[in-house]
């Protein structure tokens, strides 16, 4: 690998942040890419050009992650993110039900709309390629910049984030899609947290 190949992905790594706890299959990678899965925002949405439906000023959303590229946001050289299977993950030991810490670093921040918590359902299938119908259709959690337009305002969240998510009451092996969206783009960044509840 030729030295400028090395310093761009440092460039795009210090961009922007990931889960570091409970820690996301990308952080647990600890490659140059954990920081930079970034896609177009909007999740589960499908297309692009859209408006956000409560901040209609902030700028519309570029492609999300198509099905079977979501661990990865798409990015390119991070394909092995979407490598799936039961027993091909190491698993954030979580209780059911209780109100979890979740934190969220950054080397730069960015203008920030929300935070949305994904979450797969009861009969997902894991040994099949993360897709959209393997997640509940409304995030189980959110936390939500209300302040608009975004010029107007600091939307800058503090580094680290820390949200207190109140887990949903599941049983054994899950993910958790973590959804950074960001005001001032048309893009999210994306983690998967692998879980198992006890």
């Amino acid at each position: 690998m030729n030295k400028e190949l090395i310093m761009n992905k440092a460039d795009i790594s210090t961009l922007h942040g990931q889960i570091a706890n409970p820690e996301s299959r990308a952080a647990k990678t600890h490659q140059w890419w954990a920081n930079a899965l970034e896609s177009g925002k909007f999740f589960p949405e499908i297309q692009s050009g859209l408006s956000d439906k409560y901040a209609p000023t902030d700028i519309p959303n570029q492609k999300p992650p198509e099905d079977g590229k979501i661990a990865s946001a798409g990015l390119a050289g991070a394909e092995k993110l979407d490598e799936y299977g039961e027993n091909r993950w190491e698993k954030n030991e979580i209780k059911s039900g209780a109100i979890i810490d979740f934190t969220w670093t950054y080397t730069a921040v960015h203008r920030t709309r929300r935070w949305n918590y994904f979450i797969t359902k009861d009969n997902w299938k894991p040994n099949e390629p993360l897709s959209r119908a393997q997640f509940e259709k409304e995030p189980f959690f959110m936390v939500q910049n209300d302040k608009q337009p975004y010029w107007e305002h600091d939307l800058m969240p503090n580094n680290p984030t820390i949200h207190k998510v109140k887990m949903p009451n599941k049983k054994g092996y899950h993910i958790i899609l973590g959804v950074w969206e960001i005001a001032d783009t048309g893009n999210a960044f994306y983690q998967v947290v692998d879980v198992n509840f006890v």
